[in-house]
């Protein structure tokens, strides 16, 4: 089992700037591939960003150039730099990890975090 508690979400005007964390906790040694999906209002979920465990990232092509996805392995903790925010952005943000080498699959989530950009 692994636990993912994200945080670091809010509101925040169009072209500001926010940093959320998701911490990993309970069999860490299990973890692969760690990424960032959201999901706006009416909308399917989307990933946004992952990483594997070698370092490896993809990233959506409305977060490339403006996010950064990156891992701190020692604090067990997954981070989405997000940068040049647009109204467009706002949705839940979710954390997602799986035992694998792709972020697709069965895995584990954490509960979300709310970013709302307005205009």
């Amino acid at each position: 089992q692994v636990q993912l508690v994200e945080s670091g979400g809010g509101l925040v005007q169009t072209g500001g700037s926010l940093r959320l964390s998701c911490a990993a906790s309970g069999s860490i040694s299990s973890i692969g591939t760690m990424g960032w999906y959201r999901q706006a209002p009416g909308k399917e979920r989307e990933l946004v960003a992952a990483m594997s465990s070698i370092g490896r990232t993809t990233y959506a092509d409305s977060a490339k150039g403006r996010f950064t996805i990156y891992r701190d392995n020692a604090k067990n903790t997954l981070y989405l730099q997000m940068n040049s925010l647009k109204p467009e952005d706002t949705a839940v943000y979710y954390c997602k990890c799986t035992a694998d080498w792709t972020i697709y699959g069965s895995g584990y989530w954490g509960q979300g975090t709310q970013v709302t950009v307005s205009s």
